[in-house]
Parts: C-alpha cells; structure tokens; sequence
C-alpha cells in the first residue's frame, strides 16, 4: 500500500539546509537542499509517495523474539538444605561444543550471558569440599578427559569477567558420555546424589551433599 502525504514547508533565506520529517512516514527522512530559490521567503508544497511497510501490526501485539539462550533455574532439596543454580541455556544449533565454541583447557561461564549462581542455605560438600552456606559463582574447566567445577566467591557479574584470585575450590567432575546429544545446555540433580551438566554427548558430574554439621 502506497501513502502521499502533502507537506508544506517555509524556507527563510539563509538558513541553509532543511531537514523534512514527515510524521505519516514514520522513519523516512528527507534532506531538501533549497538550491535555486530566491532570496524572499518561499513556501513550497512537497508531495511525498512512499512505501508503507508490509507488517501493519502494531509493535506491542507482535510476538517477542525467542531468546537464544533463555535464562533457567534448578531447584533441588538436599537433606535439609535448598539449593539453588541460576544460568542461561544456550542451544547447539549444529555446532562443535566442546573443543569447538567451548575450547578445552580454558575457562568456560558454565552457561551463556551472566554468571552462573549457586546459592544455597545450608553448608555443602561438593565432591569432598565443604561450601558453607551462602551465594557463589560456577565456571568450569572442560578437557579432553577430565573436567573442573570451579567454585568462585565473586558474584553479580557478567559471565566472562572471572577473577581467579576469588577461586574458594577447584573440584574434580566425572566425565561421561551420552549416547543422544543434549540440544540445550542443562544443570540438574536427577536424584543420584550428583549435580550434572550435560550439552551435547558430554555429562560431566559431581556428588554433592549436605554437611554433616548442617543435618538436622
């Protein structure tokens, strides 16, 4: 659908170029030069035809974009100790993971977007470290044959930024294979006494459990 909107604008001598924003044509700008007019003041009628876009919905009844890595969270119970991990999920989507978008011997944000959040109310033991209660950052160090869940006390930031110096443990994870590869990465406890993180054939896994002091 076409639209011609007729606009008047007034040139004062002098005033060099004119910028037109037809109100009717939403994003369309239009630079008139003014070049070969008069020195008295000139009124010109412009008629203006452009196309109007094909979507005529309104902008706040279009469907939201679907995220690519949506945020998630687990919940689980452990004794009498809740437990919470907050993260984004990234998805494949047909790509090398693990030595390929997640390189192996490197850092990895556990996730995608801000930082992965551990937060628990009572004590921990994750794969034979105690974690008292409280809020804490997970990163990860993938290899090729073993895996590191890193428990690190800064909290609130972005995913990339890591700080080394707030490491409180380094814990060793068993690694396995799946069988079927996991399209979006996930971090559950499926009852077996282990948190797992899967995406794609990789599984790796650490026990975790509540501190003896922390039993009822």
């Amino acid at each position: 659908m076409f639209h011609v909107v007729t606009t008047i604008l007034t040139f004062i001598p002098g005033s060099g170029p004119m910028r037109l924003h037809p109100l009717a044509l939403g994003s369309v700008l239009v630079i008139v030069p003014m070049l070969g007019i008069g020195a008295q003041q000139t009124t010109l009628h412009i008629n203006m035809t452009a196309r109007a876009s094909a979507d005529t919905t309104p902008p706040a009844a279009r469907a939201p974009m679907p995220l690519l890595s949506p945020r998630d969270t687990t919940r689980t119970t452990i004794g009498d100790a809740h437990v919470l991990i907050d993260y984004g999920r990234p998805s494949k989507r047909n790509r090398v993971i693990f030595g390929g978008l997640v390189p192996y011997d490197k850092v990895w944000r556990t996730g995608a977007n801000a930082a992965t959040t551990l937060v628990t109310d009572k004590d921990l033991v994750i794969g034979g470290t105690t974690v008292p209660a409280g809020t804490y950052t997970l990163y990860t160090l993938p290899g090729k044959t073993a895996w590191q869940l890193i428990i690190n006390k800064q909290t609130g930031q972005w995913g990339t930024v890591y700080n080394q110096a707030q490491d409180f443990a380094r814990i060793p994870m068993q690694v396995a294979s799946l069988a079927t590869p996991i399209e979006k990465f996930e971090m559950v406890f499926p009852g077996d006494g282990r948190l797992h993180l899967r995406w794609d054939t990789t599984d790796a896994s650490v026990p975790v459990a509540v501190a003896s002091a922390s039993k009822p």
